[in-house]
């Protein structure tokens, strides 16, 4: 299960501070380790300072985390450098600000890290608050491996959290429905077993993917999982357009897993 070793991204602003908060609670429930970054550009010792006193701040508010400053040409870049040299299986970042209330809003450093990160990334809202317990996994489901894969270590993850799993498909455009339900009973047949949940299968119907995601259920305390695209490489994440759109849509934290994920 993801979140042995979680990655929060700090930065300046709310985003950061909800990362922050997101991560920690990650990192609770897995019992994993817990490292605070913040990331500067190279050669500038004013940035190497303002990126040290943003840790204190961190450090303050997460004392039972480790905490390092990076040199990095980006940000994402620099979390991506870091989380393979420290081992991180999971790295959280922010809502960039300006995006709507409860909703992701991919800025330059997600955008990067949903392109090349080389572990799972997870994005929280803007405004988003963790509950203590997760209150459901779901999994943004279309049959292929990559969205296989998401099923078996989502549905391993839930049942290890005690919580309840969905599979979602979402009915967009001129898909047949008969076939997309013939694909999610072979989903909900996999999660049972390989974990002995039992899944619950959702099929949203909507005229575009923000309609569909805003036309089902959502509980308090919901974590949805997306599978990276084919066009991914090997064990790094890419999202593709359509989950892209999802990710903007949900009104929950959103982790995508690398492709080859294991």
């Amino acid at each position: 299960m993801i979140g042995e070793h979680v990655l929060a991204g700090f930065a300046a602003g709310p985003g950061g501070r909800e990362a922050l908060a997101l991560a920690r609670r990650i990192a609770a429930l897995t019992g994993g380790r817990l490292t605070v970054a913040t990331v500067h550009p190279p050669d500038r010792p004013a940035a190497a300072g303002e990126a040290r006193t943003l840790l204190e701040q961190a450090a303050a508010e997460a004392p039972e985390a480790e905490t390092t400053v990076q040199e990095g040409r980006g940000v994402g870049r620099g979390l991506s450098v870091l989380a393979s040299r420290i081992g991180a299986d999971l790295i959280v970042v922010g809502s960039t600000e300006g995006g709507a209330h409860g909703r992701i809003a991919v800025g330059s450093t997600a955008d990067k890290l949903l392109h090349s990160a080389p572990e799972a990334v997870m994005i929280a809202p803007a405004g988003h608050v963790p509950p203590e317990l997760p209150g459901r996994l779901t999994v943004a489901y279309v049959r292929r491996p990559q969205c296989d894969e998401a099923v078996v270590r989502a549905a391993l993850a839930a049942a290890r959290l005690d919580v309840p799993l969905r599979l979602l498909t979402l009915a967009v455009g001129d898909d047949s429905e008969d076939r997309l339900r013939d694909d999610l009973a072979l989903a909900v047949r996999l999660a049972a077993e390989t974990s002995g949940l039992e899944a619950e299968a959702e099929l949203a119907e909507g005229d575009d993917v923000a309609g569909a995601i805003g036309g089902t259920g959502w509980t308090e305390g919901e974590l949805l999982v997306c599978a990276s695209s084919e066009d991914a490489s090997a064990h790094r994440v890419f999202l593709g357009e359509i989950a892209l759109k999802v990710l903007r849509a949900a009104p929950c934290p959103v982790t995508v897993l690398p492709r080859g994920y294991s």
